[in-house]
């Protein structure tokens, strides 16, 4: 089976060391799915008077009692998670440092001059249909915003060797001291009034738990329910302690005007809950193996994995092309342009989420071909020859 850009190594192998763990590759699916649909539905713009022009809100502004839709839909400590796992399983013994981060940075870099070159001309398009710099600026921003995550992923799956070396002498006492480290530069933050900037060194530590965890997991850690159920029940009650009693944000996204955010930089609020998604993620791996068993699930899951990149880097851009288009031809439209300010914004939303997956599958069909390099003929011909009959046996490797 394909490796898939966002895992860049071989994926975690079964009981049996024989074949792909598709469980860990609908954890990956899962925590994409849960991306594009959080900013597809917290994501909202409002036209101004002249037509021609958003600003950008969030009905968790407007209405925070819906602040639980970001625990369900902010997936990021899955998707760091099973990028630890997956990396360490992809160590190779002996291989120099060198050769191995540019072949991973190889296969990061390969889709984004794409995305750039497509935006160029489409920022220009915009403006010369009267946007303003300013609100041309902002939707150039919201599609660059989701590169931060490439770039920390990046920086730690370079330096897996160094955490799986960490994790070996250390243990879970490593986690112990990222927590710790991420929970004094909040109190350097919040509490002894330290530069802003300070509290960017969390970008670092908060999800290198996450990963380095994800190595252990790799290592044969983690694998009892005990675990799973410990780091979901104490970090679900460490994020419910300190919202409660701390004063951290609900939300786990961040709100347009809001004084804190849990993710920019991250808080220790938001360590606390992706420990809790870590437990459940280990809890639901043995349901998703017996669920993956089933050949339809086992190719949705492969289609997932293979186009994740593909997905991740352009699902902006489908909301935007979506959302302006609109806007051009036929001006506001409730739930796309109108201010989430009442419930009735949500049932308005809901049906635009369909158009937008349309859209993203149109650019997913243009732009594919790029997430992945091109194969000898060789390789395409077989490939061809065997994909007659859908291979859902475990792979040797």
């Amino acid at each position: 089976m394909p490796e898939t850009a966002l895992d860049t190594e071989p994926s975690v192998r079964t009981e049996a060391g024989q074949g792909r763990d598709m469980a860990v590759d609908a954890l990956r699916a899962f925590a994409i799915l849960g991306v594009v649909l959080g900013h597809w539905l917290v994501t909202a713009f409002v036209a101004d008077g002249s037509g021609a022009d958003l600003r950008v809100t969030s009905p968790l502004r407007t209405m925070p009692e819906l602040a639980p839709i970001s625990w369900l839909l902010q997936t990021l400590a899955v998707f760091f998670f099973v990028g630890g796992y997956a990396a360490a399983k992809g160590l190779r013994p002996g291989e120099p440092w060198g050769p191995r981060l540019r072949r991973r940075l190889a296969r990061f870099a390969r889709p984004l001059p794409v995305l750039a070159a497509a935006w160029i001309p489409a920022a220009a398009a915009l403006s010369r249909a009267g946007f303003s710099a300013d609100g041309v600026r902002t939707v150039v921003e919201l599609v660059l915003s989701p590169l931060w995550f490439l770039a920390v992923y990046v920086v730690l799956t370079a330096l897996t060797p160094v955490i799986a070396a960490v994790w070996n002498r250390l243990g879970l006492w490593g986690a112990a001291l990222l927590v710790a480290a991420t929970a004094a530069v909040d109190v350097g933050r919040f509490v002894l009034d330290t530069p802003g900037w300070t509290g960017w060194a969390t970008v670092f530590t908060a999800w290198l738990v996450p990963f380095y965890l994800g190595v252990g997991w790799a290592g044969g850690a983690l694998g009892s329910r005990r675990a799973g159920r410990v780091l979901l029940g104490g970090g679900g009650a460490a994020a419910a302690l300190l919202i409660l009693f701390a004063g951290y944000p609900a939300s786990m996204v961040g709100v347009p005007g809001a004084e804190v955010s849990n993710l920019s930089p991250p808080t220790l609020a938001a360590v606390a809950f992706g420990l809790a998604q870590v437990g459940l993620a280990l809890l639901l791996h043995g349901p998703l193996t017996r669920w993956t068993r089933r050949p339809r699930v086992r190719s949705a899951i492969a289609g997932a994995n293979r186009s994740a990149m593909t997905i991740f880097l352009w699902h902006q851009t489908a909301l935007l092309a979506v959302t302006t288009g609109t806007l051009l031809a036929f001006g506001g439209l409730p739930g796309l342009h109108t201010a989430p300010d009442r419930p009735a914004w949500i049932a308005e939303r809901l049906p635009w989420l369909a158009v937008c997956a349309g859209a993203l599958a149109a650019i997913w069909i243009l732009v594919r071909g790029f997430e992945r390099p091109r194969r000898p003929a060789r390789d395409a011909n077989h490939t061809a020859h065997t994909s007659a009959v859908p291979d859902i046996s475990p792979r040797v490797r």
